[in-house]
């Protein structure tokens, strides 16, 4: 599949989101418009690492698939519920840290919209709304144990959706992700202006290196990442 630039794809509208739940946004959009072009149906397994108001999770059973969600957020955990429940799709929402509750199960298509926001903090908030973007120094505490943890979450010819920031490093989920055997590219980018975290820690991030001065502008990637 060849790198292509989708159009911001479309979510179900409507959605409930508890105070403190990542609402629905350009990055979720773009990763739900990667999700139509996959072969998804009744027969397919799919999982959701992060599911936030299950937005993602719920465009894949509204098309048939067996859906998981995962949050270590109960208000998201609890969001993702009710709002299957208000659609009568067949979610199964579980409470967690993703690796922990997905041991021993395989999917045909695991889907992701990691926290991937670098924050002056090296380690993980354990609550708050943060918890649904801040990812370390550099943006990628959650994102390279998902690339770690993928391949042994597949079943063959199964695919991993992911969306970042290329502020993290798009080429290095890349190759990441390569090295566990996957098949791993980069097919859709989005441009879209930096939001109020972003623009908060503009100074931080330039003294990181991780932004220029005066930008304003952050791309969106998805990756894509087959085991075949």
């Amino acid at each position: 599949m060849s790198s292509t630039a989708l159009p911001l794809g479309t979510l179900p509208t409507g959605l409930l989101a508890l105070p403190g739940v990542y609402q629905p946004q350009a990055d979720t959009r773009l990763l739900a418009e990667a999700l139509t072009h996959e072969d998804v149906g009744p027969r397919t397994n799919v999982l959701e690492i992060g599911t936030g108001t299950g937005a993602l999770a719920l465009h894949a059973a509204g098309r048939g698939a067996r859906v998981t969600a995962v949050d270590v957020s109960w208000p998201a955990v609890a969001t993702a519920r009710l709002n299957a429940l208000r659609r009568r799709l067949a979610l199964r929402v579980l409470h967690g840290d993703f690796e922990a509750r997905t041991a021993g199960h395989r999917y045909d298509l695991v889907i992701s919209n990691p926290p991937y926001v670098p924050a002056p903090q090296a380690t993980l908030p354990s609550h708050g709304p943060e918890r649904a973007w801040d990812a370390g120094l550099d943006g990628r505490g959650v994102i390279d144990r998902i690339c770690a943890g993928t391949r042994d979450l597949l079943r063959p010819g199964g695919v991993l959706l992911m969306v970042h920031s290329a502020m993290c490093g798009a080429q290095e989920t890349v190759d990441r992700l390569a090295r566990t055997g996957l098949a791993a590219e980069i097919t859709a980018k989005a441009t879209v202006p930096w939001g109020p975290v972003l623009c908060s820690r503009r100074a931080w991030l330039e003294r990181q290196g991780l932004a220029a001065e005066a930008e304003q502008w952050e791309e969106l990637v998805v990756i894509r990442a087959q085991y075949l």
